[in-house]
């Protein structure tokens, strides 16, 4: 593959950046909190792009002798190279769905023991909380910094092999290569039918009720839910409240 071809590759894989970072395709491989990363790679890999093109232009533009390594004997370049550009476009293309129930089961659920844990939002209704959040404070503060207070959880349901409804979230360290799954087991008011992958919106209690991933053995709380609703999945379907 020549200059001006790597040129060309470079930009096409810039400009794909550019619009994974810019429109939100990027969070279906990596956290939030890379975008501007991203952002900068796309700019710097255009910009590098732009300059080898204005440098190739410059070095053959005609100097009055003759070069020294004739057209004629140039090798052609395998056309096989081009082959580079069909990740880039399923990148532009294709975006790839979030891990779901699937992934879940047969990961071991990741939550860890907080280093602390803050207070509840404010207001009157039920508290909104992260999967890992609430998992947290039910695992491992036996439900007291919850105060008796009605939450709010969003998650996507994962159903075991006895039909043990989970409302599951993904949290990620870097991207979706090393997400773990963070699981809170439902009691109580359920909806008559529960489809694996659904995502839903579950506002209920804390439960004392404790039980072990078969995976790793790791805890999973539970949530008593007064009720459920569908929702439809969230623009970051990955919870980086882990690393908070």
């Amino acid at each position: 593959m020549n200059r001006q071809s790597q040129a060309a590759v470079m930009f096409l894989l810039g400009a794909a950046l550019l619009h994974a970072g810019s429109t939100g395709l990027y969070l279906r491989y990596v956290k939030a909190g890379l975008q501007p990363l991203l952002l900068g790679s796309g700019a710097v890999l255009i910009v590098g792009a732009l300059a080898t093109v204005w440098y190739e232009r410059r070095r053959n533009r005609p100097h009055g002798h003759t070069d020294e390594h004739p057209e004629g004997h140039a090798h052609p370049e395998p056309r096989v190279s081009w082959l580079l550009l069909l990740p880039l476009l399923a990148l532009i293309l294709i975006a790839p769905p979030a891990l779901g129930s699937y992934s879940a089961l047969r990961s071991g659920t990741a939550l860890q023991k907080p280093y602390g844990l803050g207070p509840l939002p404010g207001g009157s209704g039920p508290a909104r909380l992260s999967v890992v959040d609430y998992a947290s404070r039910a695992a491992y503060g036996d439900g007291r910094s919850l105060g008796g207070r009605t939450v709010q959880v969003t998650g996507f349901l994962a159903l075991d092999g006895s039909g043990q409804p989970y409302l599951v979230r993904m949290a990620l360290n870097c991207c979706a290569a090393d997400a773990q799954p963070v699981k809170i087991g439902l009691t109580g008011t359920l909806p008559p039918v529960l489809r694996p992958d659904a995502w839903l919106e579950v506002t209920g209690s804390y439960s004392p009720r404790l039980s072990r991933d078969p995976v790793n053995n790791g805890p999973i709380p539970f949530l008593k839910v007064s009720s459920a609703q569908p929702v439809p999945v969230p623009h970051d379907p990955y919870d980086e409240t882990w690393n908070n």
